[in-house]
């Protein structure tokens, strides 16, 4: 009896790595899974060419601001619902790298001064945050010409703004007033007895609450981004008609957004390939007229709309990812204990 059994141990060893393993047998993914927020937008036809050139399909998802995605991306750590996360910016970074979100992973096209900031992810694109204002309702009256002013008598209820805990534009928009008010927490009581009000998203905030443009709310001035002018030209019956808003050009934020590949992604490889292909000069001449944000690398083109109506800001507000890091919990926690 003993001469059979060592056959017998290797034969039910070599059964039971069969049973512990059944994704042996399979073969790779073919599909990448995005992860973003609601602003992003790709053309078909720059999907398409990817799926050409790698035979890799894309599947975006997705799900509200950059904070709840990022958010729902730290809870899902290590085990996510993707395979790319693409949207999370410099106010948020730190937060999601802390948590063990990414991969590390930087394509290699990646443009290098902004790059150098952001180990481990990729840099796609650049926009600024920024005052926006209806320009049919301030036609016979002065518009702000800063967020210093909004807490005059005269711009009582008449500002939305989007919350610093939920949203990337909103954390921008509180980072400039820290960094540019003399006394940030004392300006968001004197904004919050001037009747501010506070929404989670940039879509809410915008579409919702904001009377200029596309807006169908009551209120005339909106953070939002110094390229939202020139969306309102792009998307009205008559492109040759001005712009319904105009931009704030003062204490506006700087903004990068990047892309990474999750840690734990059940398609590392076409992830990578993903976040690569972010960098063609395909995806990077789309991102203007689909995410009205700029492209990083040199020589990709932009609308013509953004040279007339969406100059970058003269003087934006420039924070160091690492005072990002260092600053933002605490303070979120002190905007939130006056805001309450």
């Amino acid at each position: 009896m003993k001469l059979f059994i060592a056959p017998l141990v290797l034969l039910l060893a070599a059964c039971s790595a069969d049973v512990a393993d059944p994704q042996s047998t399979q073969p790779p993914p073919d599909e990448v899974v995005v992860l973003t927020h609601d602003s992003f937008a790709v053309s078909k036809k720059v999907l398409a060419e990817f799926t050409e050139q790698t035979g890799q399909k894309v599947k975006i998802v997705q799900n509200g601001d950059t904070g709840q995605v990022v958010n729902a991306a730290i809870l899902s750590a290590g085990s996510p619902q993707g395979d790319v996360l693409f949207g999370v910016d410099n106010t948020f970074l730190s937060r999601a790298q802390k948590a063990g979100v990414f991969l590390d992973y930087q394509a290699p096209a990646s443009a290098s001064d902004l790059a150098q900031q952001a180990p481990g992810v990729t840099p796609i694109d650049t926009g600024a945050v920024c005052l926006n204002y209806d320009r049919e309702y301030f036609a016979d009256r002065p518009a702000p010409t800063g967020p210093a002013d909004l807490v005059e008598p005269q711009y009582r209820d008449l500002t939305v703004v989007q919350n610093p805990a939920t949203s990337s534009p909103g954390l921008a928009f509180l980072l400039s007033t820290v960094s540019a008010q003399p006394d940030w927490q004392q300006y968001w009581r004197d904004l919050k007895d001037n009747g501010v009000k506070v929404v989670d998203g940039w879509d809410n905030a915008y579409y919702q609450q904001f009377s200029g443009g596309s807006g169908e709310g009551t209120r005339p001035i909106v953070v939002s981004y110094s390229t939202s002018p020139a969306a309102e030209v792009m998307f009205a019956e008559d492109p040759q008609a001005p712009p319904p808003t105009a931009n704030i050009d003062a204490d506006c934020f700087q903004q990068v957004e990047y892309a990474g590949v999750l840690a734990g992604a059940r398609n590392e490889a076409g992830a990578k390939q993903f976040v690569d292909f972010m960098l063609s000069r395909s995806f990077q001449d789309d991102i203007g007229s689909q995410m009205f944000v700029y492209p990083v690398v040199e020589g990709a083109t932009v609308p013509k709309a953004f040279e007339e109506y969406a100059p970058e800001p003269t003087d934006p507000v420039v924070m160091d990812p690492e005072q990002i890091a260092d600053g933002r919990d605490e303070w979120i926690d002190q905007w939130s204990a006056i805001m309450e």
